[in-house]
């Protein structure tokens, strides 16, 4: 079986459940990753969290049921994962534009989120450049700001905390900078569940690699001790940075034996030439190896 299989694997195992508890470790298992990677493979893949994944498919089932039984609201709505009807009656008039009770009546239009599967695309085969280094505990010291997630083009918040930095500030930074990716780099970590749907935040930092203590006036991310893969992008800037960012999640992690774990997602720039044609930059990415069983 390749990873495809697994995460239908693990899907078939939450369609089981829609209408009971849906154990996360459980279905990481039979993807045979951690729960960690395994959910945001799935949202890259699937391109909404999967939380939200459950909620249309129960919302569905709960639509069906609504019209081909006499079943109580009430029931259904347990069914469905809400304690409430309150609640039920609210996400479901979210999803399909009527209340339950209206959905009994014949010819209400309704909504359906079908079942997902997970099939191989065959694709241009483009390479891709990257490198795997092991790398000891270090910090990530410098700005902090908690910002939109965004797609395409540049993010102005981010683009802020950059236009932020004084000459004094980058010599500081700079100064401290002892280990690679050397200089100033950004770094994102704790995202919101809603990241493939481009909704909710990150914490952005933007700073330098160091093994050094942090002065008071700057923010420090600790980073454990990670096996990193670093991958190249050389091309106009930001377009190539973010599709290579892309086929990290819908390419190589599904064609190669490395999870993705816990982390601070790094970008590191060559130069500040964002306009050149062949701009260079390097994201790293903390992996660990998968279990053999599931290669």
């Amino acid at each position: 079986m390749n990873l495809l299989e697994h995460m239908n694997a693990a899907l078939s195992y939450i369609e089981e459940q829609l209408e009971a508890e849906v154990d996360m470790k459980e279905a990481a298992r039979l993807a045979l990753c951690s729960e960690y990677h395994f959910t945001r493979m799935f949202s890259f893949l699937a391109g909404i969290p999967l939380s939200e994944y459950i909620r249309r498919r129960r919302l569905t089932l709960a639509a069906f049921k609504l019209q081909g039984s006499r079943q109580r609201i009430i029931d259904i709505a347990l069914d469905a994962g809400y304690s409430s009807p309150d609640a039920f009656t609210k996400a479901f008039q979210q999803m399909h534009g009527v209340t339950p009770s209206e959905a009994r009546s014949a010819g209400t239009p309704l909504k359906a989120f079908p079942r997902m599967t997970f099939q191989l695309t065959i694709r241009g085969g483009n390479e891709m450049n990257y490198r795997m280094e092991e790398k000891a505990a270090f910090s990530i010291i410098g700005l902090k700001k908690r910002v939109p997630i965004q797609f395409n083009g540049v993010n102005p918040e981010i683009a802020a905390m950059w236009q932020s930095l004084t000459l004094e500030i980058i010599t500081e930074l700079k100064g401290l900078s002892n280990m690679n990716p050397a200089g100033m780099i950004s770094a994102s970590v704790n995202f919101s569940e809603g990241r493939m749907a481009e909704q909710g935040e990150l914490d952005h930092y933007i700073g330098v690699a160091t093994t050094l203590d942090c002065p008071p006036v700057y923010a420090r991310l600790e980073v454990p001790a990670s096996t990193w893969a670093v991958f190249e992008a050389v091309g106009p800037f930001p377009d190539t940075l973010q599709n290579i960012w892309g086929r990290i999640y819908a390419e190589w992690f599904p064609s190669s034996r490395y999870e993705q774990v816990e982390g601070p997602e790094i970008l590191w720039n060559e130069s500040k030439d964002m306009a050149a044609p062949d701009y260079r930059s390097e994201i790293w990415i903390p992996v660990q190896e998968m279990p053999a069983r599931s290669r």
